[in-house]
């Protein structure tokens, strides 16, 4: 199968950064111990980010990596703030265990270490996305693990902790995406392209029709909003093998929305959007105007709720519209105007095959992508 092809490899070689995360953590929590001692009540400051905002203009630093405020903590000046830097500080003498033994735990972990204390599962998470914004690193270096969600498969050969994951031998067998990328190692391929695509369902209609068999290329979901491990490894095939990347999501507020947390990233995890952003990201389908445009039948359309019609509206304001993706902005006006939606399914009702066999490679080949 190799035989003739010309292969790709790669080797990530992670730089350990334990000890000075656990300096960080002892300079930090000396900090607090002075301004105790000294009289001073306890005060941090923390940077925060965003992905977007509602320039129209796009004169902004949204993109920037840099951040445009900062929040403070001070239990002077706000009360509750002292069960905020409790819960701070709880987890961070986790984060600490962690470190120091070099073990690894998931955010529901931590929360079950202290329920009392954290109440709910949200609490944990903010408090995660600070101590990342404080300690200036990644939510991976603090050895906090997700739970993986996200699939791939087809013409795509790599190595994780030292054991091979051969998708090329079957490209059309399903194969759960790293949690840790780190992990992974010796990326070997022949694709000559990248598919996300929003659903399993659609992943699995892919693998059915062996779609794989008959394009060479890597196909990628991350079962609807993706993961960290699955925007990671995205963007981390997309750099390593230089291949162009198309995206199939419904033609809907939250496919949309979908679309835009692959390009761009999350609100959420602003401070890490540089990490798992994947720019050269396309709009392959199914966009609005591939209604009219493939004919279509009116039964599969379903109108916008006035909640659907508030997202669109809120999304149509955010700048990197405006500034990277105009014709994006120009298809969701149409699905607004036009006040319905439709899922990728509904290219069923031409032919149950017809998403594998003429709608993707006819698209990719001729370029109607945006």
């Amino acid at each position: 199968m190799e035989v003739g092809m010309a292969r790709r490899r790669f080797a990530m070689q992670p730089e350990p950064q334990s000890r000075l995360l656990l300096t960080s953590v002892r300079c930090f929590v000396r900090s607090l111990v002075e301004d105790v001692s000294n009289g001073r009540s306890p005060s941090i400051a923390l940077e925060r980010y965003r992905t977007y905002c509602s320039d129209p203009l796009g004169n902004c630093a949204c993109s920037s990596d840099t951040p445009f405020a900062k929040d403070f903590i001070s239990i002077d000046k706000h009360p509750q703030a002292a069960h905020r830097l409790a819960g701070l500080l709880r987890v961070l003498s986790i984060v600490q265990q962690l470190l120091q033994q070099n073990k690894h735990a998931s955010k529901r972990d931590i929360f079950y270490m202290d329920p009392a204390l954290f109440v709910d599962q949200a609490v944990v998470d903010h408090i995660i996305s600070d101590i990342c914004i404080l300690l200036k690193c990644s939510r991976h270096h603090l050895n906090v693990v997700p739970v993986g969600k996200g699939l791939v498969m087809g013409w795509l050969r790599f190595k994780e902790s030292g054991r091979t994951v051969s998708c090329i031998k079957n490209p059309n067998a399903d194969y759960p995406i790293p949690v840790c990328l780190e992990d992974v190692e010796d990326i070997v391929s022949v694709a000559q392209y990248i598919l996300v695509v929003e659903k399993e369902t659609v992943f699995q209609r892919l693998a059915n029709d062996k779609f794989c068999d008959r394009n060479r290329c890597i196909v990628v979901t991350g079962r609807g909003y993706p993961d960290v491990p699955t925007r990671r490894f995205l963007r981390y095939l997309v750099e390593q093998l230089c291949l162009p990347v198309y995206c199939l999501v419904d033609s809907d507020p939250y496919g949309f929305d979908i679309l835009t947390t692959y390009r761009f990233g999350s609100t959420q995890m602003a401070y890490d959007a540089k990490l798992m952003r994947v720019p050269e990201m396309r709009w392959l389908g199914v966009l609005p105007s591939d209604f009219e445009e493939f004919n279509l039948p009116d039964r599969c359309l379903l109108n916008l709720t006035p909640e659907d019609k508030r997202k669109v509206e809120a999304m149509l304001s955010r700048c990197y519209l405006h500034k990277k993706a105009p014709q994006w902005r120009t298809e969701l006006i149409m699905m607004l105007h036009k006040g319905v939606k439709f899922e990728i399914e509904a290219l069923s009702a031409i032919s149950f095959a017809f998403l594998s066999e003429v709608y993707i490679p006819t698209k990719i080949e001729h370029g109607r992508h945006i």
